[in-house]
């Protein structure tokens, strides 16, 4: 079924998405203490905080912080489209190598964000496994990439996108200008 655009998750059914995600990461990352977690600039970041918390909290052995990538450079449209001014420096707080490193977005697309992300990561060392957990999972990949966990996986056209907004958890299918 294609969403229709500007439809609306309201915050319940979007936090509903992120608790169904928390057992299948919780088994995802079974007894593994290496495991740390890593969200994409900017709604992977809201998305992967959201989720460590109910993680620690379901006794998961995760890193207690919380690594952000800002992969602005790491993007293959870099130069069509250039640097968000509001987005920060990455930060990670953990050394990467041989680790368990969950990255987390909020919307996996095409797969480019993604790539990217992993290219950073390695930039850091050389991690034991990379898993992906998102939020949306839509159509439209460019590359082989798909999530390990998903939230919610939703069939959009071409001329739509996915847009989280994190401070009301609110999720909204639009129409691309």
């Amino acid at each position: 079924m294609t969403e229709l655009p500007g439809t609306l998750y309201d915050t319940s059914t979007v936090t509903g998405w992120l608790d169904d995600m928390v057992e299948p990461l919780t088994a995802l990352i079974g007894d593994d203490p290496s495991t740390a977690l890593i969200g994409i600039r900017r709604g992977g970041v809201d998305v992967g905080r959201y989720l460590l918390e109910k993680l620690t909290l379901a006794g998961a052995p995760v890193h207690e912080e919380l690594g952000e990538l800002n992969i602005a450079f790491y993007r293959d449209d870099f130069s069509s489209v250039g640097l968000h001014p509001v987005v920060g420096p990455s930060q990670v707080p953990f050394d990467v190598d041989n680790r368990h490193i969950v990255l987390i977005d909020d919307v996996l697309g095409t797969g480019r964000t993604v790539r990217a992300a992993m290219n950073e990561i390695f930039d850091y060392g050389r991690p034991a496994r990379i898993s992906l957990a998102v939020l949306v999972q839509r159509d439209g990949h460019e590359l082989p990439i798909r999530a390990d966990v998903t939230g919610q996986t939703m069939s959009v056209l071409p001329n739509q996108y996915i847009d989280l907004d994190a401070a009301n958890m609110h999720v909204t299918v639009g129409q691309k200008a």
